[in-house]
């Protein structure tokens, strides 16, 4: 079991628990590959998707975990509550728990809210993302699909690039990636830069890192946190930033490609790595990143509430 009742940051989590969390991982990884794909380990308990914020890969991720280990899974949604008649946020939350649920899996725009969350409650709380702070759990899944390329994480040379400022996945990424024994670098102007990135090494060129890095992270531009313009243009992104053929070429052999979904096609990857189906190079992780998501999950669900 896990030290808190509570997933809020990854720094919740110490080493000991990410790695026992990803052998956990390991045998829900193979109840999802059989013809029956459920085990009765959460029967009876309810877990609520209380997704403040829109979401396709975390919110169907957490639903398909929870019901592949029986619990019942309700899925709010914003739009359509009370919420739209001027009902406060904890009082909505107080809403759902006099229905006697045993967790709260929760989203929202503003980066703390889920904490004000926690702070009010007794049952347990996951992050699944609060505005430009921290998304843990895609951390915890991003370290996994790692763990299954590489096997291990000392002395990987990981470069994160994209939009720093208003990613929450960068914040978790760097944290957890760093703990774990990685080299991180950052490839980035300075105007998409975190407030804080002291010891990191920081490029402005993707040339710079491609032929050295085991893991290149592309971070989605966050178009709609952005109260203004950080960047020229989508030409000037693509110049420097972007990573098309040419250069998925001149990454070193056995070296990955990350990205958090969804994808700005044109953007962060040319549509021609992306396929169309799915990417034509094995390299490219980002749909084995979901797969690990729900194992991850899963394992979560356990420790918190098994």
């Amino acid at each position: 079991m896990l030290s808190k009742k509570s997933i809020l940051n990854i720094c919740d989590l110490s080493t000991e628990e990410v790695l026992q969390v990803m052998e956990t991982a390991d045998s829900f990884t193979g109840i999802s590959k059989r013809e029956i794909k459920k085990v009765p380990t959460l029967r009876g308990k309810t877990v609520v998707n209380l997704f403040f914020e829109l979401s396709t890969r975390t919110r169907t991720s957490f639903e398909v975990a929870a019901k592949r280990l029986s619990a019942d899974m309700i899925n709010f949604v914003a739009s359509s509550s009370s919420l739209a008649k001027g009902e406060s946020i904890m009082d909505t939350v107080r809403t759902i728990l006099a229905m006697q649920v045993d967790l709260l899996v929760v989203r929202h725009s503003d980066s703390g809210a889920v904490k004000m969350v926690d702070d009010q409650i007794e049952i347990p709380v996951i992050n699944a993302g609060d505005g430009k702070h921290q998304h843990p759990t895609q951390a915890l899944l991003d370290l996994y699909a790692i763990r299954g390329r590489f096997g291990s994480f000392k002395g990987l040379k990981v470069a994160i690039t994209g939009d720093f400022l208003n990613s929450r996945v960068a914040r978790s990424d760097m944290a957890l990636f760093k703990e774990m024994g990685m080299d991180v670098f950052l490839v980035a102007p300075s105007m998409l830069l975190p407030e804080d990135y002291s010891g990191l090494k920081v490029y402005s060129d993707l040339e710079d890192v491609l032929k050295d890095v085991d893991i290149l992270y592309l971070l989605r531009m966050q178009f709609e946190r952005q109260d203004k313009k950080f960047y020229p243009s989508v030409e000037e992104y693509n110049r420097f930033l972007s990573l098309n053929r040419e250069r998925l070429k001149k990454m070193k052999k056995g070296s990955v490609v990350m990205h958090p979904g969804p994808v700005n096609r044109g953007i962060e990857i040319s549509d021609e790595i992306m396929g169309k189906g799915k990417s034509p190079y094995e390299n490219v992780l980002i749909e084995h990143q979901v797969t690990s998501g729900v194992a991850i999950r899963m394992a979560l669900l356990y420790h918190i509430l098994g």
